[in-house]
């Protein structure tokens, strides 16, 4: 095997905060490879409920810190990366039967001072709760909280009589799959080299740096890396990155936890998303998705271990159909859901009594008993950046006098434009090529911000862009696709980097697919 220079960095794990934090090292001058087993965000990361928020419900956990943390965070995150996030209003419907999960801090706090609550949410308290999520995270773009009246607002009309009442707040969409390969590519912009396809097979720890042996997942092939540091973000793999891979003892470990969406037909028509509250004390949401769907979840269950492929079971599914439809005057069925999808969120084990209640903080260990050794727990999605910058303080006491935090405020690929001026993209973009249709245009802004003009190009008509597979997808952004974002596969494509395969029947899906690998094979070639 070939020896190659040592590194500073590597990482474990191509999901957000792996990505996440190879860009802010790269961006400080470190050297860093990064090893993917599969596709970019091909877990955890593409299977959020695609949203920046501060966690409204965390609030009853009494997790001020994560929640202002997180509140904080979704204007930062919002500013630079105004194609592919957007601000979102929440509807949240009250009714007297609302109860609490009755092992909440808050819960237990009430059951003592007010046992004639029986559980309850009374009014004054999730006013209460509003007015924490809208002051303990500085708000200068997102609206605060206002109460509706469902007889007279839209947001009624999709929903049973019995729902009178309901208070509005603010938090953010985000296209989480996008969000990862952005990542990357702006580590990579910064000199970093990101390897998806790679699967780590053992790390041999000696003093002063790590020998990495890697398998290339489309050849077989292997070969070694050396690095100073390694950085296990493995995700739902993390602990047995830890124990199995690196062969370290350690007592700290994750939770798995699956989180199942359902997509059904669009089922109401304005573009606010619900929060519905549930007597057995979980929450769901219910969002506007894709332009003619609508995205609901999530659960939390148990998940027994990382190897095992998550599925939104029939149990999930009828669960999640029946939440709904306890608020929607459509009552659901089984037949009506057109996608499912379910991802295993990585929990720091802080040893909770149920999934529900396990903690959403990350935790990141440091062990520098020979080569450093950084492993990181549990995290989510609005924290990424933050946890980013947590991890390179650590990696700071192995390499004195980084540079500071520098990520706040500077755009990923394709979001350098104000989030006031997206309809102005939009409407100059659709002026430039005449061709596109409505939908085409808002489709490339929202994925590809000012880049869509380079996948573009200077194309005058859809016959410029090669062949039309269907769904406004064409040759020329496969390619764009294959040589810019690591897309291998139609399922990269369809599933991660858009959700375009809602639209296309299965042969087109093949077609898709075909393209891809034919593209991809020519470039390894």
């Amino acid at each position: 095997m070939t020896e190659t220079p040592v590194t500073d960095l590597f990482i474990i794990g191509g999901g957000i905060n792996g990505c996440g934090i190879a860009r802010d090292a790269a961006g400080r001058g470190l050297s860093v490879a990064l090893a993917e087993m599969n596709d970019l965000a091909s877990a955890t990361s593409s299977a959020s409920t695609k949203l920046f928020h501060g966690g409204l419900r965390y609030l009853e956990y009494f997790e001020f810190r994560l929640v202002r943390e997180a509140l904080i965070e979704r204007e930062v995150l919002l500013k630079a990366m105004p194609h592919i996030s957007w601000p979102m209003r929440f509807v949240l419907p009250f009714h007297k039967d609302m109860r609490f999960d009755s092992e909440t801090p808050t819960s237990k706090l009430l059951t003592t001072v007010m046992p004639w609550m029986k559980g309850r949410r009374p009014a004054w308290l999730i006013r209460l709760g509003l007015f924490l999520y809208d002051s303990l995270g500085k708000r200068g773009i997102l609206p605060g909280t206002a109460k509706l009246d469902l007889a007279a607002d839209p947001a009624g009309r999709p929903l049973k009589d019995k729902f009178k009442t309901a208070f509005e707040y603010s938090d953010c969409w985000i296209e989480d799959a996008r969000l990862v390969v952005l990542n990357a590519r702006d580590a990579e912009t910064r000199g970093a080299q990101i390897l998806t396809r790679t699967k780590v097979l053992s790390a041999e720890r000696h003093a002063d740096h790590w020998v990495i042996t890697l398998q290339d997942q489309a050849t077989g092939g292997t070969h070694q890396r050396r690095a100073r540091m390694l950085i296990n973000a493995g995700g739902p793999w993390v602990a047995d990155v830890l124990h199995q891979k690196l062969g370290q003892n350690s007592r700290e470990n994750v939770r798995l936890v699956r989180g199942s969406h359902i997509v059904v037909p669009k089922m109401f028509d304005h573009g606010r998303c619900y929060f519905f509250q549930g007597t057995d004390g979980r929450i769901i949401f219910a969002i506007p998705y894709e332009e003619d769907f609508t995205l609901i979840g999530t659960t939390d269950a148990d998940h027994p271990d990382p190897d095992t492929a998550p599925e939104c079971t029939a149990a999930e599914q009828d669960y999640l159909i029946d939440f709904a439809s306890g608020y929607f005057n459509q009552t659901l069925k089984r037949e009506d859901i057109v996608w499912t999808y379910s991802g295993v969120r990585p929990l720091y084990d802080d040893g909770a009594s149920s999934a529900t209640a396990a903690t959403r903080e990350y935790v990141l260990t440091l062990d520098q008993a020979q080569a450093p050794l950084l492993n990181v727990f549990g995290g989510k999605i609005t924290t990424y950046r933050k946890l980013a910058e947590a991890a390179l303080s650590k990696i700071g006491e192995v390499f004195p006098k980084l540079p500071g935090d520098w990520t706040a405020g500077v755009a990923l690929p394709g979001g350098d434009f104000a989030v006031t001026d997206a309809e102005t993209l939009r409407s100059r973009l659709a002026a430039d090529y005449p061709f596109l249709t409505p939908y085409w245009t808002r489709r490339l802004i929202r994925a590809y911000g000012t880049e869509a003009r380079e996948i573009l190009g200077d194309a005058k008509s859809t016959a410029d862009l090669g062949q039309d597979f269907g769904a406004t997808i064409t040759a020329q952004e496969l390619d764009w696709a294959v040589t810019r974002e690591w897309v291998r596969t139609g399922e990269d494509y369809l599933w991660r980097r858009t959700k375009l395969g809602l639209r296309l029947d299965e042969a087109q899906r093949r077609a898709v697919d075909a393209y891809i690998q034919g593209k991809a094979a020519q470039l390894a070639a």
